[in-house]
């Protein structure tokens, strides 16, 4: 027979049976780490006027509002103390699913809008300085908002990438010989290859490459044809107004990898860009090595 002290011990505490009853209860309702967040707006039940700060801290994540009421205001801090972090630029890409809110940008109480919720399944990408504020995200009302999903993955990039480089009207001059070979370093992709097709599409050009020399790709936007086959095949996306046209022999395709999706940048023929490297070589100019036998 166990003593009164045994059992008393041997039985947790009311408080403490509540409080994880609490503990769990909440994080049903919402959870986040430094990249990424997903709530529910059924926390704000019966308080549809709150506002929460949600403050995300990484290069690229996403976020998930279930059943939106009220408001949340997005804080996009990069967990960096460089001045270059004052130049990045942040790009939102909404899910094709994603409704019941209106996006706004917040910049000491100013509110610019940005996507409107019919605008959103639209899934198109929206860029922006990151100087010009936090995302300020409203519920719209609605009598049932048990259907109401506001999704989109968010990425920082540098200002020269961002707002205007998927932009149907981005600019389409050649690149300069120092941003060719800087683009070498720093792109998300570097490849040496011929244009097969050219496909225009809405508001872009879908270029499908055909790729006989891999430097370098960030994600696998190219696809191996094969353990025996030293090529790659893949489609790299450009405002329609460029005018680029397949054939025309052999380039060195460099860009960016925005969303999963490849877009160029510089893109000289490759003799030209040996050219040009070779004599760089010979003065020591090269910012980084290429090999380029």
């Amino acid at each position: 027979m166990l003593s009164p002290g045994r059992t008393l011990a041997s039985r947790p505490p009311l408080l403490l049976l509540l409080l994880l009853l609490l503990l769990r209860t909440g994080s049903c309702q919402y959870s986040s780490d430094q990249c990424s967040w997903k709530g529910s707006g059924l926390t704000h039940e019966g308080h549809t006027r709150d506002v929460e700060q949600v403050y995300l801290r990484c290069s690229q994540g996403s976020l998930e509002w279930l059943y939106p009421t009220g408001a949340i205001i997005v804080n996009l801090r990069p967990n960096t103390v460089s001045p270059a972090a004052a130049r990045l630029s942040v790009c939102i890409k909404p899910s094709e699913e994603s409704s019941g809110t209106n996006v706004y940008l917040d910049r000491n109480g100013k509110l610019r809008l940005l996507l409107r919720e019919q605008d959103q399944a639209q899934g198109k990408v929206q860029c922006f300085s990151i100087q010009e504020g936090a995302l300020f995200i409203e519920a719209v009302p609605h009598t049932d908002i048990s259907r109401r999903i506001t999704a989109f993955q968010y990425e920082l990039v540098s200002e020269r990438l961002g707002a205007g480089a998927q932009s149907p009207s981005a600019p389409c001059q050649p690149c300069s010989d120092a941003e060719m070979l800087l683009a070498v370093c720093t792109n998300d992709f570097v490849a040496r290859g011929n244009i097969k097709k050219v496909e225009q599409e809405e508001d872009h050009s879908s270029v499908t490459v055909e790729i006989s020399r891999l430097y370098r790709q960030k994600t696998q936007v190219f696809v191996s044809g094969g353990v025996r086959v030293r090529s790659w095949t893949g489609r790299i996306k450009m405002p329609v107004h460029c005018g680029v046209r397949s054939g025309g022999g052999d380039f060195l395709f460099t860009g960016t990898v925005r969303f999963g999706e490849a877009w160029m940048g510089c893109a000289p023929r490759y003799k030209d860009f040996l050219r040009l490297y070779h004599e760089a070589q010979q003065h020591g100019n090269n910012p980084c090595q290429l090999d380029t036998d």
